[in-house]
């Protein structure tokens, strides 16, 4: 027996059924899902300009930290005219103090407070997860995901891989960090991407619908964007590292940048960074600095970086006592990792991996 409401075709038999309440639907062909598509995107599309900047400015206003800022990025996910306004609205890193797209991720951060992460490290499998601190008091905890790295071993080299996806599935990596055979000194690479024909993908309750997916980024390959340096230490572990690191950051940066649409905006210049000399502390016969509070273990691997006096002007940087990142130990394979503006999450990340791989000082 078929279904009341469903005329079976005439050349095709009839088939026993599995169950009672046996449900036939109508297959869609692609042409017809693809219409449908358009026409979700266009009754959304259509929305009048003031209403649309009204309701984005309520749902930024109201999401000002992780986990409520899905909210702004799920109303850019609706269609290209949402991603666009949200765009034109949500201040990048250095001007509003947090992380909101994935375009934020290697972008300056903010000139006054720095923003506060942290780093997961699991000797096990080799990996380096970097979280965004979502409570002041809590050094750790439940934090937002950013980036993941994955180490390699290449002979006496060493290779680091950053992914953007928490399980570094294929085709998600952004960037990638070189040793040569010493181990002193690495170099920082930026994996260029340009989205073509990208598509945004809509919230849909029917299963049919559920396969249209964004199109794969198209690399345009690596660039080098910056080299850090490590000098021998004679007393290794008993004395503190020396580091020096100079990296390409923008001069300028004010608005969010689309990364559908990503342009060239602002002129890279290069910035000189060295780490803060620690003071020896006669009570305490150690090597000390002062990480106000975000470092508990003493390790060769809590450093500071600092800009020499007069080098960063162009950063708004008056002075060579300005922490521009620093990264020290809380617990085992835990470490606290705060940056500022020039540097981006990408970069101070990087630069931080580069402590776990270096074998000066060790």
């Amino acid at each position: 027996m078929m279904h009341p409401r469903r005329r079976a075709s005439c050349s095709e038999p009839a088939r026993p059924l599995s169950g009672g309440n046996a449900r036939v639907s109508p297959e869609v062909s692609a042409e017809q899902d693809d219409e449908g598509e358009e026409g979700d995107v266009g009754t959304w599309s259509a929305l009048v300009p003031e209403l649309l900047d009204d309701i984005l400015r309520r749902v930024d206003a109201g999401a000002e930290r992780w986990p409520q800022r899905r909210d702004v990025v799920v109303f850019a996910s609706v269609c290209r005219r949402w991603r666009e306004a949200a765009v034109a609205l949500v201040r990048p890193p250095l001007r509003c103090g947090g992380i909101t797209f994935l375009s934020s991720l290697k972008q300056p951060g903010p000139k006054e407070a720095p923003i506060q992460c942290f780093i997961k490290r699991n000797k096990k499998n080799s990996t380096f997860h970097l979280y965004l601190s979502l409570t002041q008091a809590a050094l750790t905890g439940q934090g937002k995901f950013l980036l993941a790295a994955h180490k390699n071993r290449c002979a006496y080299r060493m290779e680091y891989i950053i992914f953007i996806r928490k399980d570094l599935s294929h085709g998600s990596h952004v960037g990638k960090l070189k040793s040569d055979f010493t181990r002193t000194k690495f170099t920082i690479y930026d994996l260029q991407l340009q989205y073509e024909g990208a598509k945004v993908p809509i919230s849909r309750y029917r299963p049919w619908l559920a396969r249209k997916q964004i199109n794969p980024p198209v690399s345009t390959g690596n660039v080098e964007t910056g080299e850090e340096t490590y000098e021998y230490n004679l007393l290794k572990s008993r004395g503190p590292r020396r580091i020096h690191c100079s990296i390409q950051c923008p001069v300028n940066e004010d608005t969010a940048i689309d990364p559908h649409e990503a342009k060239q905006l602002c002129t890279p210049s290069s910035l000189v960074l060295y780490n803060k000399a620690p003071r020896w502390h006669e009570d305490l016969q150690c090597w000390c600095l002062d990480f106000h509070g975000r470092v508990m273990v003493a390790s060769v691997k809590n450093f500071q970086l600092i800009a020499p006096a007069g080098t960063g002007q162009p950063w708004g940087i008056q002075d060579d006592e300005t922490v521009i990142l620093q990264c020290g130990k809380i617990e085992d394979d835990v470490f606290t990792m705060d940056y500022r503006q020039p540097l981006s999450a990408f970069q101070a990340f990087a630069i931080c991996l580069t402590s776990f791989g270096s074998k000066a000082g060790t």
